[in-house]
């Protein structure tokens, strides 16, 4: 029989050009520790540690740090944020380091001035983070593009804009298509990526999505980040990248699957059995996940595994960054068996305040309000007895509009409580100079701009802990090591050497004064 041109392979116009790799972006480090470690699970000595062989994978980015993970490493482990970045950037010279933000907004929940916010851009930039990603909960175009010009003045070399899917009433795909269309025609605006939070995403809405949304940013690049949360994000993923999609944001090793993102080892195979190709040093891969197994090993960490199909999460939309806080915070109060009626509750709330977006800070909004309204119910009370500060800030419209209508029930209760007024004067904007003159006051000294950050942001005391506490301890597979026994002359320092005759790295702290020493991998101290 004669093959025609219809049962052949395609040829002439039919044949589409071959498309470029597909380009991934890390995850570990940020959205995986967050999602499955409660953004306390890693130190600054642990992504040091496995920095350099991330920097050989391959990355389009290393989405490295947000808000939530640089507070809580000031709280839980008393390290510097600032310390981390520059620690970071210093193994990792050739992959972007990534840093996501919700808009107007930096560590507190409270809305940041322009003040803050740019002193913050300003910092991360100058410390060695050169990506920003902005994901505005409200979906709102103008705050986008208003931080993404203030990251491009401070020194941020690209700027990632996000469209963030949820499912509700009240939006829709066009809403979407026209939000990706205006950030791709802004100047401010590098590439665009769908985030999809809640792991709301499936194949079938993928497939509806994202053509219309690969049409809009046009010749910029694509990027996806969804959750496991579902159990579809690893097919959807491959979906993605047949029509078009340029970037997926994926997880290594025990810092994927779960809540986090579908892991890079699973997800390369698919895509050679699809033939598509991909951009990735897959021996550094493998070496940078064993050492994160090894740091899980060493805390007693639970690695990632993959989700069985669930379609609640459908009904409370609740992200698996906060799912994993609101299991430590009643595991703490001694209430994990309510996590159900929490998380029930959350998904009433959530339409109570005009459907909101699952992210932060409005995530952990909702779940805040619902902890709330099921403690009350459980002490004989009514629903919205009890409301966050926070809560009253967003129905008085302090972080925007949603695009639902607030329950006129919850209206009315916050309208007459004593806290709504005081919490409706807008903040006064203060210049740098104003701060550093009353900081200065307080503390009989003029404050470097790091420290005069996160003393307007963070309570004192931790702050107080974090600088006593000093420079971060280095991680190996033995243990950390902050302090070292005391070296006071070259013999001291030839024969602690000689006792550890397998040394990678040695190094040598005396006040400001650092000398580090390097062993080649051929052998032979350099």
């Amino acid at each position: 029989m004669t093959a025609t041109p219809q049962n052949n392979a395609k040829t002439g116009q039919d044949r589409a050009a071959p498309r470029q790799p597909v380009r991934l972006l890390d995850t570990s480090l940020r959205d995986g520790n967050q999602s499955l470690w409660g953004a306390t699970g890693l130190t600054t000595g642990m992504v040091e540690a496995v920095g350099p062989l991330l920097d050989q994978v391959g990355y389009e980015a290393i989405d490295f740090t947000s808000s939530t993970n640089l507070s809580m490493g000031v709280k839980w482990h008393q390290e510097s944020p600032w310390e981390r970045i520059s620690r970071m950037k210093d193994v990792m010279p050739n992959t972007p380091l990534s840093a996501i933000s919700t808009g107007m907004r930096f560590m507190s929940w409270d809305k940041a001035s322009e003040t803050v916010m740019r002193m913050a851009l300003r910092l991360m930039a100058s410390h060695g983070l050169g990506r920003l990603q902005i994901a505005e909960p409200m979906n709102d175009v103008e705050s986008v593009l208003r931080v993404a010009e203030w990251a491009n003045d401070e020194g941020i070399t690209q700027v990632v804009a996000a469209v963030t899917f949820t499912e509700s009433p009240v939006h829709t795909d066009e809403s979407y298509s026209r939000n990706a269309r205006l950030f791709s025609a802004s100047p401010f605006i590098d590439s665009v990526y769908l985030k999809d939070p809640g792991g709301l995403l499936t194949i079938d809405r993928t497939r509806q999505l994202i053509p219309g949304i690969r049409a809009a940013v046009g010749a910029k690049s694509l990027e996806l980040h969804s959750h496991c949360t579902t159990g579809a994000a690893s097919q959807l993923y491959l979906a993605a990248a047949e029509l078009g999609v340029d970037v997926l944001h994926t997880g290594l090793g025990p810092l994927s699957n779960g809540t986090a993102q579908p892991s890079l080892e699973n997800l390369i195979t698919n895509l050679d059995a699809l033939g598509i190709p991909v951009q990735v040093n897959r021996d550094a891969a493998a070496e940078a996940a064993d050492i994160l197994y090894a740091i899980a090993a060493s805390q007693g960490l639970k690695a990632g595994v993959p989700t069985e199909y669930d379609l609640s999460p459908h009904v409370h939309q609740v992200p698996g960054g906060m799912m994993s806080t609101l299991r430590r915070q009643l595991g703490e109060l001694r209430m994990l068996d309510d996590l159900p009626a929490v998380i029930e509750e959350a998904g009433r709330v959530r339409a109570d305040l005009g459907y909101p977006i699952m992210v932060t800070p409005f995530s952990q909004f909702v779940g805040s309000q619902a902890l709330m309204n099921v403690l009350a119910i459980k002490a004989g009370e009514e629903r919205y007895s009890r409301i966050p500060d926070e809560v009253v800030r967003f129905v008085l419209g302090n972080f925007g509009a949603p695009e639902g209508e607030i329950a006129p029930e919850v209206l009315q209760r916050v309208a007459s409580l004593p806290r709504a007024k005081e919490l409706a004067q807008p903040p006064v904007e203060r210049s740098l100079a104003d701060l550093h003159d009353e900081y200065g006051k307080k503390f009989g000294r003029r404050l470097s701009e790091e420290e005069l950050l996160l003393r307007m942001v963070l309570p004192g005391d931790q702050i107080d802990a974090m600088l006593a506490a000093g420079p971060a301890p280095r991680w190996s597979a033995t243990g950390a090591t902050r302090a070292a026994t005391p070296v006071t002359s070259v013999t001291d320092f030839i024969a602690a050497a000689h006792k550890l005759p397998k040394w990678k790295y040695l190094a040598v702290r005396r006040g400001a004064e650092n000398v580090e020493l390097r062993r080649e991998p051929a052998g032979g101290a350099s």
